[in-house]
């Protein structure tokens, strides 16, 4: 499998020219302001993100100032959404740096957040850009429907196979869909090449989370279960199904385990066993690959070059990673 600075590179010279623009999007006059957008900036991720919204456009057409627009409209926006998150979930953690909360309060996470947010609208105004200020809002209100979706079925832990989805599509496969219909829309495709690239990138995202699930049913690097998704009573495919064939006894008891005793490493390792001993993990890749497969069927209409291998290679890392 190519790495991601190996897929990159086609477009390096784009996301080297993105990461100043963005950087310069965060920036405020406002000493405080400016040193948590900086900080914030520090901790960029694996760039997944920009890369699709590059990879479509020139999949579409020719990349220009607009895409970078539409990159930086979505991490912009995404950005917020994680430091809101991390309020909302009382997290002193993200990508191994002290999440805003944990150094400098909630009041400030927040108003921060909001800051994003405002500087991402005004990004869209002042350059008319209306069509992906359109594309990606929907994005960031699929986000939150599909958290309090999550939090509304964990209270009874009552999620179906369909629900699962319906939340996944929303809390994950939204955003990357919204990436991949913004490249397209940058460089003027019509409205069902947008679709068309919106739809992949909701397979993509479909199957990332997949996979993201498939992780907390292995062991961390000193053999440990991880676990940390029935820690969070989070009810997530490959439990879902091993639910689904079992005996109503044993069913009552893993819910039990997972509601009442998430805490206890003893009984979060039982679930585990449980979900390894039933099919889970190898339903779950299943679904997942087969997530990936209409992913590239719908590729199949774009002709061959660098940008349509690019998204392939991506698709291919994202469910293939080991991490």
């Amino acid at each position: 499998m190519l790495s991601l600075k190996e897929i990159q590179k086609p477009i390096a010279a784009e996301i080297a020219a993105f990461e100043k623009k963005f950087r310069q999007a965060m920036q405020s006059n406002v000493p405080l302001l400016d040193i948590i957008t900086q900080y914030l900036y520090k901790q960029k991720g694996k760039q997944m993100r920009p890369m699709f919204v590059f990879f479509s456009a020139g999949l579409c057409g020719t990349i220009n100032e607009s895409t970078y627009r539409g990159a930086s409209l979505v991490e912009l926006l995404h950005t917020a959404s994680l430091v809101h998150d991390d309020v909302v979930d009382d997290a002193n953690e993200r990508r191994g740096f002290f999440s805003v909360n944990a150094l400098w309060k909630n009041k400030v996470a927040v108003l921060v957040g909001d800051f994003l947010l405002a500087r991402g609208l005004l990004l869209s105004v002042n350059n008319n850009e209306l069509k992906l200020l359109k594309i990606v809002s929907h994005a960031v209100e699929q986000m939150s429907e599909g958290e309090l979706l999550q939090i509304e079925k964990a209270r009874k832990l009552d999620i179906k196979e369909d629900i699962y989805y319906e939340i996944i599509r929303k809390k994950t496969a939204s955003l990357m869909a919204s990436c991949c219909a913004s490249g397209a829309c940058s460089v003027g495709a019509d409205d069902a090449t947008v679709e068309k690239m919106r739809l992949f990138g909701e397979k993509v995202g479909l199957a990332f989370q997949i996979k993201d699930d498939l992780f907390d049913f292995g062991f961390d690097d000193v053999g440990k279960p991880v676990g940390n998704d029935i820690k969070e009573k989070k009810m997530t495919l490959p439990l879902i199904y091993a639910l689904s064939q079992t005996s109503t006894a044993q069913k009552r008891n893993i819910i039990n385990l997972v509601k009442n005793h998430n805490e206890n490493p003893d009984k979060v390792a039982e679930v585990i066993r449980f979900v390894r001993q039933s099919g889970g993990l190898e339903y779950a890749t299943e679904k997942m690959l087969q997530f990936k497969q209409e992913a590239f069927e719908l590729l199949n209409d774009f002709p061959d070059n660098e940008y349509k291998k690019g998204l392939q290679d991506l698709v291919t890392f994202t469910t293939e990673r080991n991490k």
